[in-house]
């Protein structure tokens, strides 16, 4: 097995970081959510793929208003597609707070 195929394995094996014990429901929404639909390009963790790096701090950096960063996730942005049509308002915001109080 080549050394991309065996990173692809270990990416697809990989998991999303937990949600915190006590957390509300929208957090483990919004891990569900990133598994199902970001981390495939994002990576499990959010430290990226064919998307770019989103955890230890990068997405905070990248959008410091939460809004500007839900705005990208519904109309999308360059290489990624808008999510308006295949999640709900709900799954959207769960999955950018996810993003921003677990993966960083």
């Amino acid at each position: 097995m080549t050394v991309a195929a065996l990173s692809l394995f270990a990416g697809a094996c990989a998991q999303a970081p937990a949600v915190p014990e006590g957390a509300d429901a929208a957090l483990t929404q919004g891990r569900d959510v990133w598994s199902a639909r970001c981390a495939t390009c994002h990576g499990p963790d959010g430290g990226g793929g064919t998307g770019p790096r989103l955890n230890n701090g990068q997405v905070l950096e990248n959008f410091p208003d939460a809004e500007d960063q839900t705005t990208v996730v519904v109309q999308g942005r360059n290489n990624m597609p808008s999510f308006s049509s295949v999640l709900s308002d709900e799954e959207i915001l769960a999955v950018v707070r996810y993003s921003r109080e677990v993966l960083n």
